[in-house]
Order: C-alpha cells, then structure tokens, then sequence
C-alpha cells in the first residue's frame, strides 16, 4: 500500500479508478479504517477516481506521537500529492468531521461534501441517556494500556448498535464486520497525538459551505450524531438528507447496498 510522507507522519491510502476522473476523497470512520468503503469502490470507480486513506492513529498510518498536526491540512496534502484539484470529500462519523474541515478550510478544492453519522467540529454538547452513557463509562473505564482490544470491541459493539436495538437483533456478519474494521485500531490505542482543531470550528461556519452538501444518518444512531445531522441538514445552505432505517452509526456497512445506491444517485444527480 503507497504512503505519503508529511512531517511526523506516513499516511498510508489507496487509489482506484481512472486518474483523469472525477475525484472522490473517502475518510473513515473513528472506529474503522480505509478498508470500511471495501464494498463501495468498485461501484464508485466506474466513473471516479476513488481516493481513501487512514487518518494518523488510524490503519496502516504510521506517525510521531510528539509532531502536531492538522487532519484537514492532511487531507489537503493527499490531494496535491495526487494532483488532484478538486474531489468530492466522503467522510463518516470523525471522518465526516474532517471532510467537513477540509470543505471549510479549501472550499476551491471541494466539488461536493458527504457527511455520514458526521461529528461537527465546535458542536454543542448533546446528552445521552442513561443507559447509553453507562456504556459509554463502561467503555472508558478500561484502560487501553492494559486490554485496548477489549475497548475497542465494547466501543464497537457500542456504536454498531446504537440505541432502541440489542446486538442480538443485528445480523452477526455485520457485527463481525464491524469489529474487523476496528481490529487495526488496536495498535493505535495510545498514540493519539498532537492533534489540532480547526479555528474557527466549523459548527459557526457551516451556512457557508456552498457546494452540493449530503448528510445521513442511521435511525438508531446515538443522540449526538442525530442532532448533528440535524443541524447540517437545516444549516448546509445546498443539503440532500437521508435517515436511514435499520442501521444506526455505520450505515455503509451495515446496509451497503442503500447506501451505494443513494450516493451514486446523489453524485450523478449533481454531475459529480
């Protein structure tokens, strides 16, 4: 797999399809890696170059824990060093995060934005529930130091499921999916790094985003990501917006099918 060298990092990414097509970039999500758009790329590079990569702490990147860095900024980066000007920014749940910055940051290199399950840089905090946060204290209760697989399938599992469902109602290969994306992760456990937030953060910008703009989210997603969703689609001034039934905070996996359809629509619809 080719890598990029960037100060402090190598960011390990893929491309598919034709280089003279139009670009899509795809980010994943926190608890995945590149390999959570497996099922998409070969639907999406009959008429794009498809373009993914693992995040730093993520995947197959490897970085210096002690080198700031800006993920928007690295995002970019791929792009020149790709050669390409404008792609189509694809990111889910902290992926859609750094999608959204990269829109906000470059907007001259943004052709369009895809937010799923998206987190919104600088959002209001949204409180859960009672039973979903003790999950969640369950989860962080576990040190990664000592057992970062464990947190990672609770965390996983967490996600996957969302609220107003059990695991047990969801259909096993899925979740054996989605742990399997999250296996990589493990390495990364503790070595977040010197992370920087864009400024201003996008929560107070987002009505500024002029580019064709689609959000989704899965029906049993947790609270935040649904008014998150919910502020893009009423704040995006050109927003296409879908919840999706039966998935919850990893919709792409989980219903593959649905959401290829949506997206290829949504990019033919736009001339993307």
């Amino acid at each position: 797999m080719p890598h990029l060298d960037l100060p402090g990092a190598e960011l390990s990414y893929e491309t598919t399809g034709r280089a003279s097509a139009p670009a899509l970039l795809l980010i994943p999500a926190g608890i995945a890696t590149l390999r959570m758009w497996d099922e998409h790329v070969e639907a999406l590079a009959d008429e794009h170059l498809v373009v993914r990569y693992d995040p730093r702490a993520f995947g197959g990147t490897r970085h210096d824990e002690a080198e700031p860095f800006w993920n928007h900024r690295d995002a970019i980066s791929l792009l020149d060093h790709l050669g390409i000007a404008q792609a189509t920014v694809i990111g889910a749940s902290r992926g859609g995060a750094i999608a959204i910055d990269v829109a906000l940051h470059a907007p001259d290199r943004v052709a369009g934005l895809v937010a799923v399950c998206a987190r919104i840089g600088g959002h209001p905090e949204v409180p859960l529930d009672a039973a979903t946060q003790a999950r969640f204290d369950e989860v962080e209760a576990i040190d990664p130091a000592v057992d970062a697989a464990r947190m990672l399938r609770l965390e996983t599992e967490l996600f996957a499921t969302g609220v107003g469902r059990g695991a047990d109602e969801l259909d096993p290969a899925f979740l054996a999916r989605a742990h399997e994306l999250a296996v990589p992760n493990i390495a990364h456990a503790l070595d977040d790094g010197d992370m920087r937030a864009l400024e201003p953060a996008a929560a107070g910008r987002l009505d500024t985003i002029a580019v064709p703009s689609l959000v989704m989210v899965g029906e049993h997603d947790l609270a935040p990501f649904l008014a998150q969703f919910e502020t893009l689609e009423a704040t995006l001034p050109d927003a296409t917006a879908h919840r999706l039934p039966g998935t919850a905070h990893l919709p792409s996996v989980e219903r593959p099918e649905e959401f290829s359809r949506l997206l290829l629509a949504w990019l033919d619809e736009h001339g993307l």
